[in-house]
């Protein structure tokens, strides 16, 4: 079989628009854009993603030297990197929740170096691994890619994503980061509280008593322990967030 030259500039330009949107899709959503997945296998994972979308659908032939082209490219790598950034919110939202836990135990100077999110402390971390096996516990990574596929249908190559709705939707659900952070930690957090105000009971009546030596090896071990008693809640509520997350996508994407 042979090929001419425009038969396979023509097959390249349609190979090149779903790689663009799931090449945008890689960068920003959670496990995908792990840095523990380097470049090379982004692109190997990306090139048998779009060769077994590409005989599902019709692609426009649009020169991508053109204006029209030009714009193209940075609409299908934002509507990627929106789908990506939409499930980011749930990873920061967890993040949050680490933070806010490890502020109220005492535990915020123990920090690691994670090289996605920066200085996080031990319990982020924590979390952080714990949502990692919970979305793949769910098959997110399945549903991510069903997501990109089915995008294709609802969101075809010619068609905007950058619009005032989308931009709207995207700012309203990144209100998750605040109010998913507060759900996750608050058993524990809640806690704390009366804790804290049993050791001000106690050092009121005990002036004697020094607070820094007793409390905070007490907030500690106390923290620790209603932190084990509250993992299934957290796991739980870890697990709500992400299916909120994908139910996010799909309206953003137009599915629903």
């Amino acid at each position: 079989m042979e090929f001419s030259a425009p038969d396979l500039m023509a097959h390249f330009y349609g190979l090149m628009w779903p790689m663009l949107r799931i090449s945008g899709l890689f960068v920003a959503a959670p496990i995908f854009s792990l840095r523990a997945l380097n470049l090379r296998i982004r692109i190997v994972l990306a090139l048998a993603v779009t060769w077994l979308i590409y005989p599902l659908h019709s692609w426009p032939q649009i020169d991508p030297l053109s204006a029209g082209g030009l714009f193209e490219i940075g609409n299908q790598l934002m509507i990627g990197l929106l789908m990506g950034l939409m499930l980011q919110v749930v990873t920061a939202a967890i993040v949050i929740a680490g933070q806010s836990i490890a502020n109220a135990i005492g535990l915020s100077m123990a920090t690691m170096i994670d090289p996605n999110m920066g200085n996080v402390p031990v319990l982020s971390q924590f979390l952080l691994i714990l949502g990692t096996l919970i979305f793949v516990g769910l098959g997110g990574h399945a549903l991510l890619i069903q997501l990109v596929v089915e995008s294709f249908t609802a969101l075809p190559v010619g068609k905007s994503l950058l619009t005032d709705l989308a931009w709207r939707h995207l700012a309203a659900w990144s209100s998750m980061l605040f109010l998913g952070a507060l759900l996750t930690g608050l058993p524990v957090m809640a806690a704390l509280l009366f804790i804290n105000i049993g050791l001000g009971i106690a050092t009121r009546a005990a002036p004697a008593l020094n607070v820094f030596s007793v409390g905070f090896p007490a907030m500690v071990l106390a923290g620790l322990g209603v932190l084990i008693l509250a993992l299934p809640s957290i796991g739980s509520r870890i697990q709500w967030m992400w299916l909120q997350g994908f139910l996010q996508v799909r309206s953003l994407v137009g599915l629903t």
